[in-house]
């Protein structure tokens, strides 16, 4: 994986390590995430059974607020959106229904959404966080973790934060020691957890 930083698949058995490889390199250029991640170290040990898998992503593109893809208007009783990427509407609309009330939200096309609303900042609602791309981006990993872990493997422990993520699973009960054996991980990629 040639934009990948640092990449690397650890296992016990070095048949399976070269085996793990080529199916993460499906996968993820499957799931299309080669582009979010920077550096991936994946251990398998079939004996214990555990299979730990931890990265870093690439700096990730920001939230979107509702500036970002529309226009805002507002009067005394209420405040004119007016939509220029489709992209991001649904999610808008579930934030305005559960802010609002679907009683105050109308939508009379698919680019006007007229909110009945008084004493509203136009700066609040430009400033309206609609969509967090980085969310997405780690769930679709970590669902791309569990498509490359060994079947069978149920019992997982997965966490993401800030350009930081890992997935731990076994088919027994994990060792009280993973939290040491993720960060021995994050430090054989020169990072910490």
């Amino acid at each position: 994986m040639e934009q990948v930083e640092y990449f690397e698949v650890e296992c016990t058995e070095p048949t399976g390590g070269a085996y793990y490889r080529r199916i993460a390199d499906v996968v993820l250029l499957d799931h299309n995430l080669i582009r979010a991640i920077k550096k991936l170290h994946i251990f398998i040990d079939p004996a214990v059974p555990i299979f730990v898998a931890a990265g870093v992503t690439k700096k990730l593109p920001g939230i979107v607020h509702l500036r970002d893809f529309a226009e805002v208007t507002a009067t005394e009783q209420k405040i004119t959106i007016s939509i220029g990427d489709e992209t991001y509407l649904a999610p808008l609309l579930q934030i305005l229904w559960a802010q609002y009330g679907k009683e105050s939200v109308d939508q009379p096309d698919r680019f006007t959404i007229i909110l009945s609303v008084e004493g509203q900042s136009m700066e609040t609602i430009e400033n309206l966080p609609v969509f967090d791309p980085s969310e997405s981006i780690y769930k679709d990993l970590i669902y791309a973790l569990m498509v490359i872990q060994p079947e069978g493997f149920k019992v997982r422990r997965q966490w993401y934060g800030k350009e930081k993520f890992y997935l731990v699973a076994s088919e027994d009960t994990l060792p009280e020691d993973v939290e040491e054996l993720v960060r021995e991980k994050f430090a054989l990629m020169g990072e910490s957890l």
